[in-house]
This record gives structure tokens, sequence and C-alpha cells, in this order.
């Protein structure tokens, strides 16, 4: 298996500074062809390291809403649940889960009625999960993704350890999973077939 390199590396910060950027202009920047450069891509993006290509919105020049940040206390049980209702959510444009229950996401919302929006947004299960929320209106807030302060490595999908030149590849229904060693990949393919099994 072929590990991430600096060329990658150079691919993402090309890309993060512009997602419009031809693949022959990064070719000529870091000196492969564009089908190579393509091929890197392409790769990147069935590793989930590229999920998507999007738009950077100056929401100040657009009317409507309240910029507001709102942090929610949830049930440690709930937090993904919660988290993944908010990325769904029409208005919601950065949810952030912390290393205790909490979630955090930035939103633009008519009149700052946060209460409103989270009542119409959750069932009454996902309302129940919710203990406390605190908000917070922004007078301004810039989006700079970068990836430096990263390490080149993608992690095994069994025991989060770094993948290497000698890891694993599975691909179960269409998705494929980095292994760091054999024994990792034959847990995870019995983890993975008693799940599928009880689901």
């Amino acid at each position: 298996m072929r590990t991430l390199d600096e060329t990658d590396f150079e691919i993402l910060r090309l890309l993060t500074e512009d997602a419009r950027r031809s693949y022959r202009e990064i070719a000529e920047v870091v000196d492969l062809s564009s089908p190579s450069v393509s091929d890197r891509v392409s790769r990147l993006q069935e590793m989930g390291i590229i999920r998507r290509f999007t738009l950077d919105l100056d929401r100040s020049k657009l009317r409507g809403g309240v910029p507001v940040l709102v942090e929610l206390s949830v049930r440690p049980d709930a937090v993904e649940e919660i988290s993944d209702t908010l990325a769904l959510a029409d208005g919601v444009e950065h949810v952030f889960m912390g290393s205790d229950p909490r979630v955090f996401f930035q939103s633009r919302l008519q009149k700052a009625d946060v209460r409103t929006f989270l009542t119409k947004t959750f069932d009454s299960e996902e309302w129940g999960a919710i203990t406390d929320y605190e908000v917070a209106v922004l007078t301004s807030a810039d989006w700079t993704p970068q990836i430096s302060g990263t390490d080149l490595a993608v992690t095994c999908a069994q025991c989060g350890n770094d993948v290497n030149d000698e890891g694993e590849t599975l691909r179960l229904d269409g998705r494929l999973y980095y292994l760091c060693c054999p024994s990792c990949l034959e847990q995870f393919e019995s983890r993975y077939d008693q799940f599928s099994a009880n689901a």
C-alpha cells in the first residue's frame, strides 16, 4: 500500500488555497503530469481525505439572519446524532464536536432565535438529549482551512495507529478501509461481519 507523501501534501495545500485550480497548473508546481495529479486527487478522495470540493462564501455580503455561535451541552450517547442532524440543517455552516459531551455550531438565524431553530430542527427525543445551550452573536467569522500542522499519515480503522507502506486495505460495501497490519485487518473484517449480521 502506498502511503501519503510530500507530493500529496503539496497537492492538498494547493487545492486548499483554490479548489478550482486546474490539474495542469498543479502538475507544473509538483512536477508531475496532469493525469498523475488526477490519479492522486482521486486516491485522496477515495481515502476520505478530500471529502468534497466546496465554495467559501462571504455570508456578510448576503442579507438575512444574524450570525451566531451556539454551544449545546448534550448527553454523551447523543453527541453524534445531534451533530449529524445539525450538519443537515438549513443555515448551519459549521458543526464541531468537543471531547466532552458538547456540540458547537455556527449559523445565521432570523432574529438570533435559537430556541425556535432547535425545536424545529430536532425531534422530541433529540431535543430531550440537549441539556443546556449558550448563544454568542458573532460580529464576524473567517474560515481559513489549512493543512499545516498535520502529519502525512492515515490511521488504522481498527486500532488508530498510523498506517505505513506495509499496511493493508480492505474494501467493504464500496468503502475503502486502511489497516496497519494483517491482525487488525482480520479483527476489523470479523467485527464488520458481526455488525452486518446483527443489522
